[in-house]
C-alpha cells in the first residue's frame, strides 16, 4: 500500500510542530545544498522559527550579502523588462548597482518608518520595526532633554550675571545717593555759617531810628536845638541842606557836654 496523502495545515499540537519544524528544516537546508552544488546556481535560504531564531543557508561560491543584492537590483528593475534590465546591469558597475539597491532598500525601510506600505510587512518585520521606532523616540526625547538641560544652564548664568550687574548698580547708586546727601549737608552748613556767627552784629533795632532822645519807646523826637521852619514836615523829614547849621550846633553843644 502506498503513503496516503499528506494534509497540509497547522499542527495544533505544541510539541509535535516543533519536532516537524526541525526535520523539516534540516530536509530543506539539504535540498538548498543539494541543488546549488549540483546545478551550481545562487541559493540563499532563510528560515525564521515560530519563537524568531534565524536559520539561513547561501551557496558556497557566493555570499547571503551578494544574492539579496542581486534579489534587489532585480527587483528595481523588473519593471523595464528584461532586456533593459540587461543594457543597465551592462553600462553601470558592480558598485553602482549595488548603490542603487541600497537607496532603494533605505527608501522602502523610510516609507516603513512612515507608516507606509505596511501591508506587505510579516509580523516578525513589524515588532522589530516597532522596536527600532521606540529606541528612534528614546533616542530623540535623550537628545531633546539634553537640550533642555543645557538651554536651562546657560539661562541660569546669564541670569547670574545679570543679578551681579544688578548688585553694582545698586552699589553705584546707593554710593552717588550719600555722596550728594553730604554735599547737600555741607553746602547748607557753609550757607547757614556767617548768619549764625553774625547774629548779633546782623541785629538792628527797628523803632528808634534817630540820634535825639525819648521818653516813650517807639517815638522819634527832634534833638536839641532843632528848629523847623516849616511846621508842616516832621524833623526827621528835613533835609540836612536845610538844618545844616541846626545839626552842627546840636554836635558842638554835646560836645561841650
Amino acid at each position: 500500500m502506498g503513503r496516503g496523502k499528506v494534509q497540509v495545515r497547522r499542527i495544533e499540537n505544541e510539541v509535535s510542530r516543533q519536532v516537524t519544524f526541525s526535520k523539516r528544516r534540516s530536509g530543506l537546508l539539504k535540498k538548498a545544498h543539494e541543488i546549488a552544488v549540483l546545478c551550481h546556481v545562487d541559493v540563499a535560504l532563510v528560515v525564521f522559527s515560530s519563537k524568531g531564531k534565524l536559520f539561513h543557508y547561501a551557496s558556497q561560491h557566493t555570499s547571503m550579502e551578494r544574492i539579496l543584492e542581486q534579489y534587489n537590483r532585480h527587483i528595481l528593475y523588473q519593471g523595464n523588462g528584461t532586456e533593459r534590465c540587461h543594457e543597465l546591469e551592462g553600462s553601470m558597475s558592480y558598485g553602482d548597482i549595488k548603490l542603487r539597491a541600497r537607496i532603494e532598500t533605505l527608501k522602502k525601510s523610510q516609507r516603513n518608518l512612515m507608516g507606509q506600505e505596511l501591508d506587505t510587512l510579516t509580523l516578525r518585520e513589524i515588532q522589530q520595526l516597532e522596536n527600532q521606532i521606540d529606541t528612534s523616540l528614546r533616542n530623540i526625547r535623550s537628545r531633546k532633554n539634553h537640550l533642555l538641560l543645557k538651554s536651562i544652564g546657560e539661562l541660569r548664568k546669564k541670569e547670574k550675571l545679570l543679578m551681579e550687574k544688578n548688585t553694582i548698580l545698586e552699589k553705584g547708586i546707593t554710593e552717588l545717593e550719600t555722596s550728594l546727601h553730604r554735599r547737600f549737608r555741607a553746602s547748607r552748613t557753609e550757607v547757614n555759617a556767617p548768619t549764625s556767627n553774625n547774629a548779633a552784629d546782623a541785629f538792628v533795632p527797628s523803632l528808634n531810628i534817630c540820634c535825639g532822645d525819648s521818653e516813650v519807646p517807639g517815638t522819634m523826637t527832634a534833638p536839641l536845638g532843632w528848629t523847623n521852619s516849616d511846621n508842616s514836615l516832621p524833623w526827621w523829614m528835613l533835609g540836612p541842606s536845610s538844618n545844616g547849621q541846626n545839626i552842627s550846633s546840636i554836635r558842638s553843644r554835646k560836645m561841650e557836654d
